[in-house]
C-alpha cells in the first residue's frame, strides 16, 4: 500500500482529535464563566457534564443548559469519528508489515507507526538515522563559534505532531521501564539522573527514531540495529 493511500487518513483523524479538543477546551472555558469547574481532559467532560446538566441547584441557565447539552452531543459525534478513524488506523497497521515491525519498539503505537511511515515514505532518502531523527527535529540546535561547541535545546524542526506523538511514547516508555530491570532501563535512569526527565524522555525519542530508520531501510526486526545503538551511546 502505497503511503499517498493513507496519508489523507492520517491528516483527517489529526484534525478531528485537534477539533475535539479544541472543543473539550471551550466547554471547560464556558464552564467556568459560571463558576463551574471540570479538570482537563476529554473524560472529565464525557463524566462531569451529564451530571452538570442535571443538577437542579447549579447556576446554569435555561438557555446554557441547552448550549451545554448541543455542545456534549458535538463531543459525542467527535468521540464517533475518533473511533472510526482509530479503526481505520488498525486496519492500515495489520496491512503494512512495516507498521508491524517499527511498532515492536516500546512507545510506538498504531498512530505514531502509520504516522512515520505516511510521512516519511522512502527511509532511504536518509543517509542515517541521524538524518531522519534531525528531520523530525530531536536533535539539538548548535551555536558554535571559534571552535568551542556549544549545543542547546532541540532543533523542533519537521512535522510537529510526528515529534509529538515520539515524544508521549517515550515518556510512556521511560514510566513502564522503571518497573523492568534490563540495560534500556538502566540507560534511562541514567541519562534521567544525570539531565532530568525531560531530557531522558526527548533522548529516547531520538533513539527510537534512529532505531526505526534502520527497521524500515534494512527491513529487518532491529535487534542488531538496536544493539549496535545502544552501544554506540552508552
Amino acid at each position: 500500500m502505497s503511503n499517498k493511500i493513507f496519508k489523507p487518513c492520517i491528516g483527517y483523524g489529526s484534525r478531528v482529535i485537534k477539533e475535539r479538543t479544541a472543543l473539550v477546551n471551550q466547554i471547560r472555558g464556558l464552564l467556568a464563566e459560571y463558576g463551574i469547574v471540570i479538570a482537563q481532559g476529554v473524560s472529565h467532560i464525557r463524566k462531569g457534564l451529564p451530571v452538570i446538566l442535571e443538577d437542579s441547584e447549579n447556576k446554569l441557565t435555561h438557555i446554557s443548559k441547552k448550549l451545554f447539552s448541543n455542545l456534549l452531543c458535538e463531543l459525542r459525534d467527535k468521540d464517533i469519528k475518533v473511533k472510526e478513524y482509530d479503526n481505520e488506523i488498525k486496519q492500515i497497521c495489520q496491512q503494512l508489515d512495516v507498521c508491524k515491525r517499527i511498532m515492536k519498539i516500546e512507545g510506538v503505537g498504531t498512530l505514531t507507526a502509520t504516522a512515520i511511515v505516511s510521512t516519511i515514505g522512502d527511509a532511504t532518502l536518509f543517509k542515517n538515522g541521524r538524518e531522519m531523527a534531525a528531520f523530525l527535529g530531536l536533535v539539538p540546535r548548535q551555536h558554535s563559534s571559534g571552535g568551542k561547541e556549544r549545543l542547546l535545546g532541540i532543533s523542533k524542526r519537521g512535522d510537529r505532531y510526528l515529534r509529538c506523538l515520539l515524544i508521549h511514547g517515550a515518556r510512556a516508555a521511560i514510566t513502564r521501564s522503571k518497573t523492568i530491570p534490563d540495560k534500556k532501563a538502566a540507560w534511562l535512569k541514567s541519562v534521567e539522573e544525570r539531565r532530568g526527565r525531560n531530557r531522558a524522555t526527548v533522548a529516547l525519542a531520538n533513539k527510537n527514531a534512529r532505531i526505526m530508520w534502520a527497521m524500515m531501510v534494512n527491513k529487518s526486526e532491529g535487534t542488531v540495529a538496536k544493539k549496535k545503538f545502544c552501544k554506540k551511546i552508552s
